[in-house]
């Protein structure tokens, strides 16, 4: 079997050409790899390579997350033998569903049981504007707002993933993940009397996209055809500030977001998957 090996920043060039390769699926380490290089002691994970030495054929992401990049089942079965040898530390595993899915069916027995297997999340991507009429409500979240978004936050975090952030620490961390967020200004949102209707992130950004996440329509107002227009001023404000492409994946059993994605001329990039603990 071709060895699984960590790599470190000498490799940059290496992992930076694979990234390039798969430049929505691989979004969520290509940022990492931008903000931390791959030296272990700034990283907050470690990457695996798999290829000879001077051709590195594939990667693997382990940290919060396990996130494989262009990995067929030669180089799945090498990283499932690698990381089988550890103890989970990742809250999940997700990218490119044939990966995802594959390792899972590696690591399952080592690892398991999963909270939840989500095995169809269509990957979208949009380039162009959208044609449907950007909402002049949605805004970009100012930094005195952080308390108001956060309550809107949990909720979006407890419904979507299935517990909530506020769990282990009592939500200190995912506080400061929704503060930096809003910080850099990738927060977006729209207030009535002072209460978040709508909220959105731009949760991973990247020379090649920006992926959104934590989309989310408070309960009373859904249905109301607010979502679309909502997402259209995000992308506007995505496209024209921050790079080339905007980009998401969905859960393919919700037809209401996917309606309104479709909508904003969001277009099929393949498909993802996520494995839960």
């Amino acid at each position: 079997m071709v060895p699984v090996r960590q790599l470190g920043e000498t490799e940059r060039g290496a992992v930076e050409r694979i990234l390039d390769a798969d430049p929505f699926g691989a979004a969520q380490v290509a940022e990492r790899v931008a903000a931390r290089g791959l030296a272990w002691w700034r990283a907050d994970g470690r990457i695996f390579g798999y290829g000879a030495r001077r051709h590195v054929e594939a990667l693997c992401w382990l940290g919060g997350h396990l996130t494989p990049v262009l990995a067929g089942p030669a180089a799945v079965a090498a990283f499932a033998e690698r990381i089988a040898a550890e103890d989970r530390i990742c809250s999940s595993i997700v990218g490119r569903a044939d990966a995802v899915l594959g390792l899972w069916e590696r690591l399952s027995e080592r690892w398991g049981p999963a909270r939840e297997v989500r095995a169809h999340q269509p990957l979208l991507v949009a380039r162009e504007l959208p044609d449907v009429p950007a909402d002049p409500a949605v805004r970009i979240v100012r930094t005195d707002e952080t308390d108001a978004l956060f309550p809107a936050a949990v909720a979006m975090y407890t419904e979507e993933v299935g517990v909530s952030p506020l769990v282990d620490d009592g939500g200190s961390g995912y506080r400061r993940r929704v503060a930096d967020l809003v910080r850099a200004r990738r927060a977006y949102a729209r207030f009535v009397d002072g209460e978040v209707v709508f909220k959105a992130e731009l949760a991973v950004v990247t020379r090649h996209t920006a992926q959104i996440q934590g989309v989310w329509v408070a309960p009373a107002w859904r249905g109301k055809g607010l979502a679309a227009p909502a997402l259209a001023a995000v992308m506007r404000d995505a496209l024209h500030r921050v790079a080339p492409t905007v980009s998401l994946y969905v859960n393919d059993f919700n037809v209401p977001a996917r309606r309104a994605y479709e909508r904003c001329g969001f277009r099929s990039a393949g498909e993802f998957a996520t494995v839960l603990f």
